[in-house]
């Protein structure tokens, strides 16, 4: 696995000023899913089963709850608790314990020793 980033998340205090601003400046397509509270974000196109035509990320968008919520990148892994205990080892800190998200994988987002924080995932195939 190439360890790459493969999705990105943005908070927003005001997601529809955020999606007309991002709309505007890239072109961007936003769809919602309001049961979840949560937009995704497509930089590049999908095909029927949501992989990519070509090279790029997609990500999403959600309201900010807390001043604290950055901008966040999600890194593909294998095994997500052992890149949690390797982080953990290497002097970092979880931040939000893994958790299973249907259709997507299983994600966590961990700090590194400075406190920046860093999305991990193990799609699901």
């Amino acid at each position: 696995m190439s360890h790459t980033v493969i999705h990105f998340e943005i908070p927003a205090d005001d997601p529809k000023r955020m999606r007309t601003f991002y709309e505007s400046l890239f072109g961007w397509r936003f769809f919602d899913i309001p049961e979840m509270g949560y937009t995704t974000i497509h930089t590049v196109d999908t095909d029927d089963d949501g992989m990519l035509r070509e090279p790029g990320i997609n990500g999403g968008m959600y309201k900010r709850t807390e001043s604290a919520q950055v901008p966040l990148n999600y890194i593909s892994v294998e095994d997500v608790d052992d890149l949690i205990a390797r982080a953990v080892s290497g002097g970092g800190k979880v931040r939000a314990p893994k958790m299973r998200v249907p259709n997507v994988g299983d994600i966590a987002v961990i700090e590194d020793p400075e406190g920046s924080p860093l999305g991990i995932i193990r799609p699901e195939m």
